[in-house]
């Protein structure tokens, strides 16, 4: 956390001295890393395996572009509608999915993605189908939000969000509700035993991960005003999985360092090789082979192995005097 106000300050003052295309590779770089934090909630905090966190994401970014073109609401207010669509909508499929758990909770998760999935991709007359919905706009609203339509001003917006997305995922992963998902992660039949009921504990932890996820998929139709069926589909699900194991799970910034990774690398390796995705496969398997932990969990390692090395010497000079 000390580095947090240094790193926020960085990425504030960005827009002033990089040029157009850096900027917009930041903004992707942002709604993916909060993509991958809220994953993280339930991976790595509630271990429960989403195959189909990709349902969330872009139904947020249908709502939000919904009611950017049809309802013609300012920015700001589309994403409210989104996130607030997405927590209603997750209600019940958490209630349905937390039935299950392990690998049923898995493929449930996937089955209710590739459902919505279909949705999106048949319903011509509502999303456009295959071709998805283009043409949006970032609507000023009554109370003017002209900034928006700029670059660093949709930067600046989608900074402020994820900055604060992360600052509370961090007070809640803390709380005693959060604790309480971590402690049921641990040992489930102690948590029974002390009173904590598993399923409703999950079945928040789905909830606010979906909500989430909702919120950066509506951030997402907001920055490239274009929204396709292709959000939807299983193969995103699995890229936010990858992002997620390679930064560390159960981390909340761990996730965010392997969305950066995903994005960086992918734009990088895919302007020198066709087949940038092996490059990327095959260092996602030497870091899970190096580091299980995930990347985030070698720095932690290594704080921990020079505190462990400062205690041993302040035992020896303890005994020695």
């Amino acid at each position: 956390m000390k580095y947090a106000f240094p790193l926020f300050s960085v990425l504030a003052l960005a827009p002033l001295v990089l040029p157009g295309f850096h900027v917009t590779l930041l903004t992707e770089i942002l709604i993916f890393a909060l993509f991958a934090m809220s994953l993280d909630v339930q991976v790595g905090y509630a271990r429960m395996f989403s195959f189909g966190h990709a349902a969330p994401y872009g139904v947020g970014a249908y709502v939000a572009a919904f009611a950017l073109s049809s309802g013609n609401l300012p920015l700001p207010g589309a994403v409210l509608v989104a996130v607030i669509a997405v927590f209603i909508l997750a209600i019940p499929i958490g209630w349905l999915c937390t039935r299950a758990s392990g690998v049923a909770f898995a493929m449930l998760t996937l089955a209710f993605a590739q459902l919505a999935h279909a949705v999106i991709f048949k319903w011509n007359g509502l999303t456009g189908g295959s071709d998805g919905i283009s043409g949006l706009l970032r609507n000023h609203g009554p109370w003017g939000f002209a900034g928006l339509e700029s670059r660093q001003g949709y930067y600046w917006f989608t900074l402020a969000i994820v900055v604060g997305s992360a600052f509370l995922a961090s007070k809640f992963v803390r709380s005693p509700m959060g604790t309480a998902i971590v402690a049921v992660r641990e040992n489930e039949k102690r948590a029974v035993a002390i009173g904590y009921e598993p399923r409703r504990l999950r079945l928040a932890a789905f909830v606010i991960s979906n909500t989430w996820a909702g919120l950066a998929g509506a951030l997402h139709a907001g920055f490239l005003l274009f929204v396709s069926p292709e959000l939807l589909h299983w193969t995103l699900s699995g890229y936010v999985i990858v992002a997620v194991v390679l930064g560390g799970a159960g981390t909340l910034i761990g996730p965010m360092i392997g969305a950066t990774l995903m994005v960086v690398g992918g734009h990088q390796l895919s302007a020198v090789a066709d087949s940038w995705p092996l490059f990327m496969g095959l260092l996602f398997i030497v870091v899970v082979v190096a580091a299980p932990n995930g990347l985030w969990g070698i720095k932690s390692s290594i704080a921990n192995a020079i505190a462990v090395r400062k205690a041993g010497r302040l035992e020896v000079d303890h005994v020695a005097s």
